[in-house]
């Protein structure tokens, strides 16, 4: 059976959005190494997370920026949630039909490794809520935005139980924190 894991960088208040704006100055070798850990040879995008990564990671291959990471991202099999028909250019990258849950439900009963889910907080959310991810890595960084989009809505019907499975402090300040699924 496989496992699904998601990973956001969040800042201290819960906000995902926007991390570029203001991620990398709490960048390490040791949150890289991180990072690059929980990558895996399937990955789940929601479309506008996929977009911002087609839009960079294949320029930065080519131009043997971040190499190792980029060949990574662009050798993975990149499945893409999206309700409108998308036309997909990066390699190894295809567009999920039918029903997400449905889909992650199969995924997960068949052969292979973990499948990493970066960003997408529509479909974080949506396995959350249906108890399919088990493995939710959060890298909260010392810094508060105010306002932003944040994993949990504010309006979540039940609440979502968790249990920590980890946490890492790295010299930068920022925790990696790894939740699974509370057990009954």
């Amino acid at each position: 059976m496989r496992t699904i894991t998601a990973g956001f960088f969040s800042a201290a208040d819960g906000v995902v959005a926007e991390p570029q704006n203001w991620h990398f100055p709490y960048f390490s070798d040791e949150l890289g190494a991180a990072v690059t850990e929980q990558l895996t040879d399937t990955l789940l995008f929601g479309r506008t997370t996929y977009d911002g990564f087609a839009a960079a990671w294949p320029a930065r291959e080519e131009a043997g920026q971040d190499l190792e990471f980029a060949r990574i991202l662009g050798d993975a099999r990149k499945i893409v949630v999206s309700h409108e028909k998308l036309e997909l250019t990066w390699r190894n990258s295809e567009q999920l039909e039918g029903d997400l849950l449905d889909f992650v439900r199969e995924l997960k009963a068949g052969e292979g490794g973990p499948v990493a889910v970066s960003g997408s907080v529509s479909v974080v959310r949506q396995l959350l809520g249906a108890g399919l991810l088990d493995e939710l890595h959060l890298f909260i960084h010392p810094i508060a935005l105010g306002q932003g989009l944040r994993v949990w809505p504010e309006d979540l019907e039940e609440p979502i139980k968790l249990r920590l499975i980890k946490c890492d402090v790295f010299k930068s300040g920022t925790l990696h924190v790894v939740y699974g699924p509370a057990e009954d």
